[in-house]
């Protein structure tokens, strides 16, 4: 901008040194500055442009890498704080706002050494232009600044409204089929569209202000353009200024149009960056609802190769070699298998037993299964320890709740289910979830393609697949959440017998109200009103009226 800014100067002294004096070494002089000034513009616009698209870019991508950390490290607590919608702005739309205004820094500092200099020439030959061009500037920059306010509330309600509307999207799109299923797309999708039109409502809003504010970008320039000429050529006429001082001038004023433009991009694109970078701050001032463990005793490489020493609260440290196989074969890793325990409903999940739960309340389903995943606070203990004393890590590594939220990811069906596990292990896996049928069934089988989501299986397949995900992390401890709501009978006592046998020796817990899982379980627990009220074998349980209607689905007292 430096160089652009005196290349008029350098023609106004060509003009009058050159060309009137006649003086052929001057002009040749002033063209070759011309001319090197024009060079210099060239090579520093492009490395100013690399290095603004280099932060764009950086800004982006890395506060896109600190959202998606903040995302991981809140965990459970994510869609309790945070919309759908939020998210998916904050990671798409926000960060490309805040690259865009940091980018937008290096053509406004530009911008603002170009105006210092031509005022700097301009009051040096005349100062009675230099003085229009000093205080036009922050006339206009002031009136630009009128409109700025006004925009950024807008863009801030317009922000917050795109962010429920997305997150009202997302809802519809992942509830689609139960929708229709209740005959309920019709009154979703009016509720979308009255949603979307107050959306859209505020984006007119939004455009109004950025109307007035375009105009002005170009109007006002325009204005101290001509005033700039219409003084300059006033001084030529009485003989105060000469030919080439004019076009200089004129020069000048034309020149100014740009860098005034950029100055007021730049506070637009400013404008949008503090109201994104708000919305991010915000999201990254988030903190989890409890206190996360302390460090792990010691750094764990994995059950995925060995030897591994692993410092556990059992009595460790106990080793074990690899290679991993895994879903679990044979007698467990370490020594000492250790109850997981729920003081506050009295239940205890005896190691290396298949335990199953009933819960009278699907709330106190999910309850439960959070605070024994540590995916709220409680006081939870595995063995003698704590959940709240271990690291997260050790934890997700060491406990796995698999339920019906969870989500299959787009990509080959072979990796997303295999894991780190070996194809063997898979095998077995699949015949154990009863998945058998969904590999054969697809063209390339197990290699086939997993749309997102997994939109390409209906809601069974989807569960045992995800099934069959779950045992093959083979966690120390598998919790399991309605594993086989959305299967046949059939289907469901094949899946509770291979569960039962791939995962012998090994602590498997099972909520669910089905007959047949639950006669499968060598223990189960019935939970009324957030206790354990009762316990014992499927058949012993079933001459309790409580435990019974629910399970058998009687109406009774």
């Amino acid at each position: 901008m430096l160089a652009q800014a005196l290349v008029p100067a350098a023609v106004g002294k060509a003009i009058d040194a050159g060309i009137i004096a006649r003086d052929q070494q001057a002009l040749l002089w002033w063209g070759g500055a011309v001319v090197a000034l024009g060079t210099i513009q060239a090579a520093a616009g492009i490395l100013r442009d690399r290095a603004a698209l280099t932060t764009r870019l950086g800004a982006a991508y890395r506060t896109a890498q600190l959202i998606a950390r903040q995302a991981a490290r809140l965990g459970a607590t994510l869609p309790k704080r945070v919309a759908k919608g939020e998210i998916v702005n904050a990671g798409v739309a926000d960060i490309g706002r805040l690259g865009e205004a940091l980018a937008e820094t290096a053509r406004g500092s530009g911008a603002i050494v170009a105006i210092a200099v031509v005022a700097a020439i301009l009051l040096g030959t005349s100062w009675q232009l230099g003085l229009v061009v000093l205080l036009g500037v922050p006339l206009m920059a002031g009136t630009v600044s009128l409109l700025i306010r006004p925009l950024h509330r807008r863009q801030q309600r317009l922000r917050e409204q795109q962010a429920e509307l997305t997150g009202r999207a997302v809802d519809i799109v992942s509830g689609l089929r139960v929708l229709r299923g209740i005959g309920g797309e019709e009154v979703f999708a009016d509720r979308y569209r009255a949603d979307s039109q107050r959306v859209r409502a505020a984006g007119v809003e939004v455009a109004r202000v950025e109307a007035l504010l375009e105009g002005a970008k170009v109007l006002l320039p325009g204005l101290l353009t001509t005033v700039v000429v219409w003084l300059g050529a006033h001084y030529v006429a009485s003989g105060r200024m000469g030919p080439g001082q004019l076009v200089a001038f004129y020069g000048y004023a034309v020149f100014l149009v740009d860098p005034l433009r950029r100055l007021t991009n730049a506070a637009g694109r400013l404008t949008q960056g503090h109201v994104a970078a708000r919305r991010i701050t915000a999201f990254l001032a988030l903190r989890p609802e409890f206190a996360l463990g302390a460090a792990a005793p010691a750094p764990y490489e994995g059950p995925y190769g060995g030897p591994v020493l692993y410092e556990g609260p059992y009595g460790g440290p106990v080793s074990y070699e690899g290679p991993y196989e895994g879903p679990y074969e044979g007698p467990a890793p370490y020594d000492g298998p250790a109850p997981l325990a729920d003081p506050a409903s009295g239940l205890i999940v005896a190691p290396g037993r298949f335990t199953a739960v009933a819960c009278a309340s699907p709330a106190d389903t999910a309850a439960l299964a959070a605070r024994l995943g540590r995916y709220t606070d409680s006081t939870v203990t595995l063995g003698d320890t704590p959940l709240g004393d271990l690291p997260p890590d050790e934890i997700r590594r060491r406990i796995l709740v698999a339920d019906n939220d969870d989500r299959l990811f787009a990509g080959p069906l072979r990796e997303e289910l295999r894991g780190r596990g070996s194809d063997a292990a898979l095998e077995r896996a699949v015949d154990a979830a009863c998945a058998r049928d969904i590999a054969e069934a697809l063209p390339d089988g197990l290699d086939d393609l997993v749309a997102e989501s997994g939109r390409n299986f209906s809601g069974g397949q989807q569960q045992r697949l995800r099934l069959v995900r779950a045992l093959m992390a083979d966690p120390e401890v598998l919790i399991l959440v309605e594993p086989t709501s959305a299967v046949d009978a059939h289907t469901e006592a094949r899946i509770a017998r291979g569960v039962s046998e791939l995962r012998a020796g090994r602590t498997t817990l099972v909520f669910t109200t089905s007959p047949v899982v639950l006669d499968r379980a060598d223990h189960v627990v019935y939970v009324q009103s957030a206790k354990a009220v009762a316990q014992g074998s499927h058949g012993d349980l079933l001459s309790d009226v409580r435990y019974r209607s629910v399970v058998a689905r009687e109406e009774s007292a």
